[in-house]
């Protein structure tokens, strides 16, 4: 038995999804422990693109159970159109290869209207998806939210939902004027939604248990990134939920407390969505370049992402608030046709100089400093990598103490090259 953790080192879009579906191979079970259908991964198979936003990538391995665990807030009618595209692509979805933890919590439409509202007339703009994700979490630890198992019960499902909505109905009357459905016509959406899903749902916890007294092989696959992490991210310009390590035991668990392997992964240079600070950001053609080559945009909002140069003292953050003991570096392609080539290695801050990044620094006070590169033109066609690569590669390794265990130059599963085994 091993158990293996896959998380964003930086701001979410590193390429988790590609990385989880060749390890995915090699699993048992590979667990969501946490965010929603504001994340999205991209996995290319045969020419074939498939995007998933809550199904686990582990789904396009028949032999590999695919558990949504109680970590994750669910939208009921997106999962549902979400497996419909999963088999129109050919994929088979049985209550044998996919569950959903009974103990999820629901995202409703009073949820995705609340953020909706919120963004586009509230005082601060935080750059959120408008799913619903940050409501849903506020009920939860507020303990008024619905679960799932809560959706087949007409009644129970009624009479929470009159109570979760008291406060909301203020809000929306009164301080947003907007619309909304009537608590009845909510109750019987949300119900008829949870038939199409009950055959799916699951004691989570056990069933982890189960797998673990077996001896299977163990994936966890997170969303978003540390730097997005509710505790360990850039607040307020974060998710709502532990996107890091911590995440991966109250949003799922794991019954013998701790995780044999945390791969991190990282992409060759640094991307941000929505708001907030960004030290290496490039306001420059080349970041423009490397946006329109990296094929930066958002796939579940389709949104532009920033582009700049990769952040060390962000890296090695990530890397000690989150235990990774290996490094992914992924879209080295990118960089590949990149006339110029820089890492910022260190920061002035407050008057000192310092080389890693620590929860409350204000981003937006540093002063980056940066290291320059010759750039590598490497073909990734087979043949030995470019001694400016191995360079590059080389600066990571020294400076976070972390091996890089794999690395991507491509979408594609014949694009990724493993310079460790980790499942043997």
């Amino acid at each position: 038995m091993k158990t293996i953790a896959i998380v964003g080192s930086q701001w979410g879009d590193e390429g988790k999804g590609k990385i989880t579906d060749l390890l995915a191979q090699k699993s048992n079970l590979v667990v969501r422990f946490q965010g929603g259908n504001n994340a999205g991964h991209t996995i290319i198979v045969e020419d074939k693109k498939i995007v998933l936003h809550l199904i686990p990538s582990g789904i396009l391995h028949p032999t590999c159970l695919s558990l949504i665990g109680h970590g994750v807030v669910l939208e009921p009618e997106a999962l549902i159109n979400e497996l419909a595209e999963v088999k129109k692509a050919g994929v088979s979805v049985t209550p044998e290869n996919f569950k959903i933890s009974s103990s999820c919590s629901v995202i409703t439409s009073y949820h995705r209207i609340m953020d909706a509202v919120r963004e586009s007339k509230g005082p601060v703009k935080i750059g959120t998806t408008g799913k619903g994700i940050g409501p849903a979490y506020e009920d939860k630890i507020s303990r008024k939210g619905i679960k799932v198992s809560d959706l087949f019960d007409k009644k129970l499902l009624h009479a929470k939902l009159e109570r979760n909505f008291i406060e909301k109905k203020v809000l929306l009357d009164h301080l947003y004027d907007t619309e909304y459905p009537s608590i009845d016509s909510e109750v019987t959406r949300l119900y008829e939604l949870g038939q199409q899903i009950q055959q799916f749902v699951c004691d989570s916890f056990s069933l982890i248990d189960q797998h673990t007294t077996q001896g299977s092989n163990i994936l966890y696959e997170g969303a978003q990134g540390v730097l997005l992490d509710i505790d360990y991210g850039s607040y307020p310009f974060v998710t709502s939920s532990s996107t890091s390590y911590g995440g991966i035991f109250t949003g799922a668990g794991a019954p013998k407390g701790k995780i044999d392997e945390v791969i991190g992964i990282t992409k060759a240079y640094t991307t941000r969505v929505g708001e907030g600070p960004f030290p290496t950001e490039l306001h420059s053609p080349i970041g423009e370049k490397i946006q329109r080559i990296g094929g930066e945009f958002g796939a579940t909002t389709g949104r532009k992402r920033r582009c700049g140069w990769l952040d060390l003292p962000l890296l090695k953050y990530s890397i000690k608030s989150s235990c990774i003991s290996s490094i992914a570096l992924t879209k080295l392609d990118v960089l590949s046709e990149i006339e110029e080539l820089k890492v910022c290695v260190a920061y002035k801050y407050e008057g000192k100089e310092i080389d890693i990044a620590y929860p409350g620094i204000d981003l937006s006070r540093v002063e980056p400093i940066f290291e320059t590169f010759n750039p590598f033109v490497d073909k990734f066609d087979g043949s030995e990598l470019s001694d400016e690569l191995k360079r590059y590669i080389k600066l990571i390794e020294d400076s976070t103490q972390v091996p890089v265990g794999i690395i991507a130059f491509g979408p594609e599963r014949n694009q990724i090259q493993f310079r460790k085994e980790f499942f043997n």
